[in-house]
Parts: structure tokens; C-alpha cells; sequence
């Protein structure tokens, strides 16, 4: 397939996804209280997006997924929270250099 044609096939679709999601940083920025993991991951994912890189959908998991592979003894909430508690953003305010990914 070309790149016109993924353009013309997707561009709305991802343009109506890209919306959705300034909308829900324009919330949650203007809602009082301060970043948590989830934040920082979703950050991170979308620093990710504006790279050149061929991998992104990948690296994009990967911020938002818990690289541990050992499973917990024991949930300690009723659902999954969609980020890792302990990540660590590589770029940005706060960033660390890593992701921590040991």
C-alpha cells in the first residue's frame, strides 16, 4: 500500500482518535491535584509519538506495560490500571534517563 493510500484510508480515523485525546489532556490538566504514573507513561507514549522511529506502537506498549516478569502474590485492586506504577519517564519534565526496565 502507499503512503497516500494508508492516508486516505486512515488519516480520519487517527484524526478523530488524536482529538479524543487532546480533549482528555485538556481535562485532566485543568483538573486540580498531581500527576501520577498513569500521567507520566501516557506522556512518555506520546514523546514516543513524535519520534522517527519504525517501532513506535511497540515502544508505545512498552511505556504504558509493567516490564516485570514475575506475577504479584496478590492483586491490590480489583482492575488493571493501564500504566506500571514504578515507570520512570526517559524524556521530558521528571525524566530519569531510563525507563527503568530491569
Amino acid at each position: 500500500m502507499t503512503r497516500q493510500q494508508v492516508l486516505d484510508l486512515y488519516y480520519l480515523d487517527a484524526r478523530s482518535k488524536l482529538i479524543d485525546l487532546a480533549a482528555f489532556l485538556d481535562r485532566v490538566e485543568r483538573a486540580e491535584g498531581q500527576d501520577d504514573f498513569r500521567l507520566r507513561s501516557f506522556r512518555e507514549a506520546l514523546n514516543i509519538l513524535g519520534e522517527s522511529d519504525p517501532l513506535k506502537a511497540a515502544r508505545v506498549l512498552l511505556a504504558l506495560s509493567d516490564p516485570t516478569a514475575e506475577p504479584i502474590t496478590k492483586a491490590t485492586t480489583k482492575a488493571a490500571c493501564g500504566a506500571w506504577p514504578e515507570f520512570q519517564p526517559s524524556h521530558g519534565p521528571g525524566a530519569v534517563g531510563t525507563t527503568n526496565r530491569s
